[in-house]
């Protein structure tokens, strides 16, 4: 019986076995796999690939997906460092100002500062406040063209479906006018 042990042919397998053992390694592999491998094709900074349906692209040296959101990705991310006077972007104030002028809160009040002893500090805060109303405006007209067109059925406790949407023309129309009449409202005090 120790003879037969002896004449044992040992494979590759079980030296790498017992090496991985005697070394403490016991997630090494003993055999190289065996079948399909895919073709690694090796990209350089800056390269633009298609895999699986995807857009690539190396940046920095990390593989990253390219998407149809990367500009708005962009511009809501707060840079370290303020683009104009270098300085630290970790103020709280910093960093809303940033959304809005591209620059830190130092350098905002810098810059107001140079507007009122220039004299056209009250044509900027106009302009500024006139944008926020625009915005404003945009938004109710939006919001309530959205009311309108949706629609409103509820399932009761009961199992009855009622429909709480309104498909009287005159109430759409009534609705529409008076929205007309608010933005006309809004309007002639932006442009004033």
């Amino acid at each position: 019986m120790g003879e037969s042990l002896l004449k044992k042919e040992f494979k590759s397998k079980d030296v790498n076995r017992a090496r991985n053992l005697v070394n403490k390694d016991f997630s090494a592999k003993t055999v190289e796999g065996i079948g399909y491998s895919k073709a690694q094709v090796a990209y350089k900074e800056g390269d633009i690939w298609e895999e699986s349906g995807r857009t690539w692209t190396i940046k920095d040296g990390l593989k990253q997906n390219i998407t149809k959101l990367d500009s708005a990705k962009k511009a809501l991310q707060v840079p370290l460092a303020c683009p104009k006077c270098k300085g630290t972007m970790s103020y709280y104030l910093s960093q809303k100002m940033y959304k809005i002028h591209k620059m830190c809160f130092e350098c905002v009040v810098d810059y107001e500062a140079e507007l009122r002893n220039a004299g056209l500090y009250d044509a900027y805060e106009k302009n500024m406040m006139q944008g926020s109303m625009r915005a404003f405006a945009r938004d109710v007209e939006q919001w309530v063209l959205g009311s309108l067109e949706s629609v409103d059925t509820f399932v009761t406790e009961q199992g009855d479906v009622e429909d709480w949407n309104n498909n009287n023309s005159k109430f759409k129309e009534q609705i529409t006018k008076n929205l007309q009449e608010y933005l006309k409202h809004l309007k002639s005090h932006i442009d004033s």
